[in-house]
């Protein structure tokens, strides 16, 4: 068994990764400064250190836990509001990130997992899915500081022998996901339903992207825990999925009776966006299980009763 630090744990997708970590039998402490993660998804069986990961105190963290791999979840993941504020975007996913790989070294951490975004790093592909050998084209700040980043790990695996693997992660959705966050179609168009409010579907609903269960992406962490040594891998389905689906899927089980908005797409988003998941399969053992319906309505009914 492992002792692991997970940056971000207190948040939607970190959350979940530190709950099946505990349940594999790992000892588990998380960074994260509940900028957009919350107290009630802490696990009460880690240990929780509420701090930034551009702190210096970072590194009296990893001196106190002596991890032995990171699980670097914790980023600004906001593309609207990284192309207003490129620097504030950069300053977390990179300087953050940086401030991470630095303690690692230091403390002869293992092996780190990064979390990286398969949903905005191809940019605007010819050929989908793409796979990881598929040129990034990124269309956003967002998505350039995480291909920026995954360049400093490569780097800090050749300069010091520091181990990892790179999820590339498509749009994950699930219980936890809040409605009010600054990603997370899924349950934003929940929340609005239930407020009675007809969502606005940009791209008039046709834009198509991968939707994985957030449990399902756990599930690949903790695989990637001892496999994927320098891999990058897609933790994607292989099939698009529009907007409109999605809204149809939830309207039915939410019972909602409006029609939706349809307006143009914003800047930094693109038509399609979807991810292979066939490396991952191979070199993780990997494949998403969870049926796109059935989480769907699995997460509308949390939301549901989180509203009471």
């Amino acid at each position: 068994m492992a002792k692991i630090l997970v940056t971000g744990g207190a948040g939607f997708i970190g959350s979940h990764v530190v709950d099946t970590y505990l349940s594999a039998g790992h000892t588990v402490s998380i960074i994260d400064d509940l900028s957009t993660g919350t107290r009630e998804n802490l696990n009460p069986a880690a240990i929780f250190h509420e701090l930034d990961i551009r702190s210096d105190a970072v590194a009296e963290v990893f001196a106190t836990e002596k991890p032995e791999v990171v699980m670097h979840l914790a980023a600004h993941i906001d593309v609207r509001r990284s192309v207003e504020e490129p620097l504030f975007d950069a300053d977390i996913n990179i300087r953050g990130g940086l401030n991470i790989l630095e303690c690692c070294v230091k403390n002869k951490v293992r092996k780190i997992l990064f979390s990286s975004t398969g949903g905005a790093i191809y940019g605007v592909q010819k050929v989908l899915p793409a796979s990881e050998s598929a040129n990034p084209e990124p269309e956003c700040h967002y998505a350039t500081s995480k291909l920026s980043f995954e360049h400093y790990i490569a780097l800090y695996k050749r300069l010091y022998d520091l181990d990892y693997t790179i999820l590339r992660f498509p749009n994950v959705y699930g219980p936890r996901q809040r409605p009010d966050g600054e990603a997370g179609v899924c349950s934003i168009l929940s929340g609005l339903m239930l407020d009675g409010t007809a969502p606005t579907l940009f791209g008039h609903g046709t834009p198509l992207r991968d939707y994985i269960y957030v449990g399902d992406i756990a599930r690949g962490a903790v695989l990637a825990l001892e496999k994927g040594s320098g891999e990058t891998l897609n933790m994607g389905s292989g099939k698009g999925t529009s907007v409109r689906e999605l809204f149809d899927i939830l309207k039915e089980a939410l019972g909602f009776e409006g029609e939706p908005v349809l307006a143009d797409l914003r800047p930094g988003e693109v038509q399609e966006s979807y991810i292979t998941g066939d490396r991952a399969k191979e070199v993780l053992g990997w494949v998403p299980e969870m049926p796109l319906e059935t989480g769907l309505k699995e997460t509308a009914e949390y939301i549901r009763k989180q509203r009471g």
